[in-house]
């Protein structure tokens, strides 16, 4: 599923205006006598030219970003997350970078003065291990893309922060934008079209995290997981990206039997299994569980899957993710099944 941008042609508000403009003329034109004169017209039309403007002007004001946090996780040379505020981002996107936008649907050949940070600049700083051989980028709204190593190393593919010379507003997929150098290297449109694009970038990840869950104080690592039991489920998954689209094993452990060792408390309260968290906090990644469910259906943070029990890549959403077994589906239903869980929020 695209993090889908509403404002794809850019023109909105501009096009209100045109409007309003059509009405005035289609009211003069609709009388019999005094239709207005071309120079009314233009009178008119500069107004609404001005009124778009303040509008627009006010509109960008209002999605500056306040708090925009970019966080650079996995297995960087260190392993721990960097954070880097707005104002950090903003003293190193010195680069420009001159392409056109395939999300720019009314004039796909229309080339845009992308200014940002390379990617490349980051892994550069941060580093990767060895065995890395992708990144994924993350959105605020849990959409992720993920690209290869050896490309963003080799290719000027941008954290883009601003076009043509004004930040990219929220409407726009701001205010960090992934950009590729489509008109430059013709040869990426096919490897990373328009849904590689990615809007709302808040998390990067180098190849993929290593498992940690916290519970109230606590902090489980993949062994503390393994030690619970373990449940196999095949379901299909219902996960937004990254997946196969038929039944695949699941391996992982109950909420239940988690909660029951480090939370026993829980079963008098509501519980948030918390994925990545969004600059706002207002996470769209996120599920609210009653102890009810939770005490008797199959609901589980999945470890491992297919036959095989491979780990989790990022690319998936790994290293810990959300399921519902069929048991429970009817009562869960519409539930998002959560990926890169991070956190089980047992709320009073």
């Amino acid at each position: 599923m695209r993090n889908i941008r509403k404002n794809s042609v850019f023109f909105p508000k501009a096009l209100n205006s045109l409007l309003s403009i059509l009405m005035i003329t289609a009211v003069g034109l609709g009388g019999c006598t005094d239709q207005p004169s071309d120079e009314q017209l233009e009178v008119w039309r500069a107004e609404a030219i001005a009124r778009n403007e303040k509008i627009m002007a006010d509109h960008a004001k209002s999605t500056q970003p306040q708090e925009w946090n970019l966080a650079i996780q996995g297995e960087t040379t260190t392993g721990k997350t960097v954070t880097l505020n707005w104002q950090q981002l903003q003293s190193i996107a010195s680069t420009n970078l001159k392409t056109a936008d395939p999300n720019y649907i009314l004039q796909p050949d229309q080339v845009f003065d992308f200014r940002g940070i390379p990617v490349s600049t980051l892994l550069k700083k941060y580093g990767y291990q060895p065995d890395v051989t992708e990144v994924t980028f993350i959105a605020y709204n849990s959409y992720q893309v993920t690209v290869d190593l050896y490309d963003l190393l080799k290719y000027p593919i941008i954290l883009a922060i601003a076009n043509n010379g004004k930040p990219i507003s929220r409407a726009q997929g701001g205010p960090i934008y992934l950009v590729f150098p489509h008109s430059q290297y013709p040869h990426l449109q096919q490897q990373y079209p328009e849904s590689f694009w990615i809007f709302y970038v808040s998390n990067i990840v180098v190849g993929t995290e290593a498992m940690r869950l916290k519970v109230g104080k606590q902090e489980l690592n993949a062994a503390d997981l393994e030690k619970l039991p373990q449940i196999t489920v095949t379901e299909t998954v219902g996960y937004r990206s990254g997946w196969p689209s038929g039944k695949v094993q699941l391996h992982g452990v109950r909420l239940r039997d988690i909660l029951t060792v480090n939370a026993p408390d829980f079963l008098a309260k509501e519980i948030v299994v918390q994925g990545k968290t969004t600059p706002s906090q207002n996470n769209l990644n996120s599920v609210i569980l009653t102890a009810n469910d939770i005490k008797k259906c199959d609901i589980f943070l999945v470890t491992k899957w297919g036959d095989e029990k491979k780990t989790i890549p990022a690319r998936m959403g790994g290293p810990l993710t959300l399921a519902f077994g069929s048991d429970c589906q009817t009562k869960t239903n519409g539930l998002r099944w959560v990926n890169f869980v991070e956190e089980l929020v047992i709320k009073p």
